[in-house]
């Protein structure tokens, strides 16, 4: 089979990951990524030979200035050369009448309202996007969030739900966000993140809250579940988020208590950029309470969301299965 061609519009956060990830895959190729300014993001995607297509806005002959040789054509031609584009534009701004006069299939990132595609997250919904349009990968919250109430409501049952999110307030590199000296609760409720897991999961019945904390690190989850099957074995639950995939036990008996000691473990694994593209639930969280299960999670808020969009890629296209799929992403990614 002949590899799907993809283009990736948008390199921040998640479109270098994306892109670095697509050139992993044995069945699709990364035709290469458009620039909207020339910053050390998009030299450093030059170096790598990724092939850089400019929006029109820059000077046909400025990324000489910037030590770039060569860029190729501009961000029309990538769509055009694509069988499918990765839009991981920042949140509002998704390119959809780009790709719809083109005739061009596309992913789009959580940031972008659900009306905007079929919402995705691998193990729970991968049927629904088989052949779709358009897709959109929910946020790195909501697609934590699915992972493990997934696994939990296929084993005991859910009734309902409870979640509050512990937020960081900017990506690592952010200098323009906070809060810095400050806790901020997230006046609605609830959550956008509740509503959006039902995209999702619809039958799932989950109320959050959320709060924005001085930290760049990961976001926490702290979540309760009444079971409709009570359970009184901690380490059945245990073994069922270990053998869930993309799901990661951690352990305070292994000396990680913290988000900081999570993601020096994922540079001590030899992780690209240090990324943790797992849920991490604590084992020393676990509770439970007659019908009620405790636990915490904590997310990579950089990294969750990208083998989610190299599966979406693969169902959009009817690749193959989404067990098959799962399979090789992790495989490809070290997860």
């Amino acid at each position: 089979m002949s590899k799907i061609k993809v283009g990736v519009v948008g390199y921040g956060t998640i479109g270098k990951r994306v892109a670095d990830a697509i050139r992993l895959q044995d069945d699709m190729e990364l035709v290469g990524i458009t620039a909207n300014t020339y910053n050390y993001k998009i030299k450093a995607a030059n170096k790598k030979g990724i092939k850089i297509f400019p929006m029109r806005g820059l000077s046909d002959k400025d990324h000489l200035n910037h030590g770039i040789d060569s860029v190729h054509g501009h961000a029309e031609d990538l769509i055009e050369q694509s069988d499918i584009i990765v839009d991981c534009t920042p949140k509002k701004t998704g390119y959809k009448k780009w790709y719809e006069k083109r005739g061009v299939k596309a992913i789009f990132q959580g940031g972008e309202k659900a009306d905007m595609g079929t919402s995705f997250v691998s193990q729970c919904n991968y049927a629904d996007a088989w052949g779709a349009d358009y897709i959109r990968v929910v946020s790195c919250n909501t697609t934590g969030l699915c992972r493990t109430l997934k696994a939990v409501d296929s084993t005991y049952g859910v009734k309902q739900a409870h979640a509050t999110l512990i937020r960081r307030a900017a990506d690592p590199w952010d200098i323009y966000h906070g809060p810095v000296n400050a806790l901020v609760p997230h006046l609605v409720v609830p959550s956008h993140h509740g509503p959006d897991v039902k995209t999702i999961l619809p039958n799932m019945e989950l109320f959050t809250t959320s709060v924005s904390v001085p930290t760049t690190l990961m976001h926490i989850h702290s979540i309760s579940v009444d079971l409709e099957m009570p359970t009184v074995n901690i380490e059945g639950v245990v073994d069922l988020f270990r053998s869930t995939t993309r799901v990661r036990m951690v352990y305070n008996s292994d000396g990680i208590r913290s988000t900081a000691e999570i993601l020096e473990y994922a540079k001590d694994l030899g992780r690209e950029r240090g990324d943790m593209p797992e849920v991490c639930v604590w084992k020393e969280t676990i509770g439970l309470k007659n019908d009620k299960l405790f636990y915490l999670q904590a997310i990579h808020q950089e990294s969750d969301v990208v083998p989610e969009n190299i599966d979406a890629i693969r169902a959009a296209c009817k690749m193959c299965s989404g067990a098959e799929s799962i399979r090789k992403t992790n495989l490809s990614l070290g997860i």
